[in-house]
């Protein structure tokens, strides 16, 4: 067999439905909408919850519980592999990973993870170190500041 003796299963493809066009497609005038109504109209039909005016499922149910994600501390995360980039014995705070596009948004504070390895010695100023970061940050003689 060969690329152009290739051939769909007979079945697998089918003609576009056409909808609104003369006789011969069965879906003219109406195009298979009925008569009026909400469903006829553009736009029409109810969201998918909807029970007919009953009062929804989720509304029915119980609320239980307290979620604290609206008071959730979000930090920016760098890892330590991406402060290769700077200098030796260079000074890494915020402002500087800001500047360098290293992080756009700084949120509650910038926490320092880590990932990758770290060549040479940096200081890096951060509100956040995780266990990992501050051991392979002190392996290659860094210092680890927290503001």
């Amino acid at each position: 067999m060969k690329l152009h003796e290739l051939q769909k299963n007979p079945g697998a493809t089918h003609r576009k439905k056409i909808v609104g066009r003369g006789p011969g497609s069965g879906l003219g005038k109406t195009s298979g909408k009925g008569h009026k109504g909400q469903n006829a109209r553009s736009g029409g039909g109810v969201r998918a919850v909807f029970e007919g005016g009953q009062l929804p499922l989720y509304r029915r149910l119980p609320k239980r519980g307290f979620s604290n994600a609206k008071f959730k501390v979000e930090y920016a995360t760098i890892n330590v592999g991406d402060l290769n980039r700077f200098d030796e014995n260079t000074e890494i705070t915020p402002e500087l990973l800001k500047e360098t596009g290293l992080i756009k948004n700084q949120k509650a504070g910038i926490k320092v993870l880590g990932g990758g390895e770290l060549e040479h010695k940096v200081t890096i100023r951060a509100h956040r170190f995780s266990s990992k970061a501050l051991e392979k940050l002190e392996r290659s003689g860094s210092k680890a500041e927290v503001i």
